[in-house]
């Protein structure tokens, strides 16, 4: 414990900290001791008790600088509304990952599990006020495009937790640099913006795009039985058809299509000579 006598009270906090933040990093808050904590900082249980009054004392003041930290960052990138919407999606992408790659520890201790007596909800906490920011944002573009405004919250969630889970994923696999992230982030967001529809609809899995689609089924196989319970000599076939009130419309409509596919093949050929 010699150690001891060469840090002031102050160095011996914030040596504590560092502790802390790298452990909880590593193992969670559950999985993390006092006994831990004092063996790594090679100091006696009671001087983390006297600085923190236990691990989560530590923890919080762990998790309430990373949050501040990050809070700042990204205000900081969301704080000029006269910004173009495209700059200010850069800038929050990059706040992001600038926070991570400078403060990897820390980011793993807002993404792992929290103790359940933590009052603000910590990271979630924080997203929730970043999602409010950006759905203001949104809001004014929505005007501006003539989109509908019901749906701003919710491409305001998909926005922040799509740059957040591609943050927790490059904090462990850092095989591209952070501006060309970044550039990937931005890339999905702003063309998915830039291209909305105001009514946006499921082509092949929804209700609707169901029902339509088994009409046609149903239709096909119709038309299918109806053929094949109209037998026809081969002679028939082979006759050049009558006009009279028996013939087959769909056959009519066939020969029709294949008529007109022709004459366009015709004209196209000619345009292309």
């Amino acid at each position: 414990m010699a150690n001891a006598s060469r840090m002031t009270s102050y160095q011996r906090r914030e040596q504590l900290l560092t502790i802390g933040r790298s452990l909880f990093a590593a193992k969670g808050f559950e999985a993390v001791s006092v006994e831990e904590i004092a063996a790594s900082a090679k100091v006696s249980k009671p001087i983390v008790y006297e600085h923190f009054g236990g691990k989560e004392g530590l923890y919080a003041v762990v998790v309430d600088r990373e949050m501040r930290a990050l809070n700042d960052a990204l205000t900081n990138a969301l704080a000029d509304p006269q910004s173009h919407p495209r700059q200010l999606v850069e800038r929050t992408a990059l706040a992001l990952l600038t926070y991570i790659e400078e403060n990897t520890e820390g980011f793993q201790v807002l993404v792992r599990d929290s103790p359940s007596t933590d009052p603000a909800g910590s990271f979630n906490s924080l997203l929730g006020d970043v999602s409010m920011r950006v759905e203001e944002i949104l809001d004014e573009s929505f005007k501006n495009q003539h989109l509908p405004a019901k749906g701003v919250p919710y491409y305001a969630q998909m926005l922040v937790g799509m740059t957040v889970f591609t943050g927790q994923y490059w904090a462990d696999q850092r095989k591209v640099g952070k501006e060309q992230l970044a550039a990937h982030i931005v890339n999905l967001a702003w063309y998915g913006l830039s291209r909305l529809e105001a009514k946006p609809e499921l082509r092949f899995e929804s209700g609707k795009a169901k029902k339509a689609l088994q009409r046609r089924k149903d239709k096909q196989a119709k038309e299918a039985s109806r053929h094949d319970n109209e037998p026809r000599s081969n002679a028939a076939a082979n006759a050049a058809p009558d006009h009279d009130d028996d013939a087959d419309p769909s056959a009519d409509s066939t020969l029709d299509a294949a008529t007109a596919e022709a004459a366009r093949s015709t004209t196209a050929n000619q345009d292309m000579e």
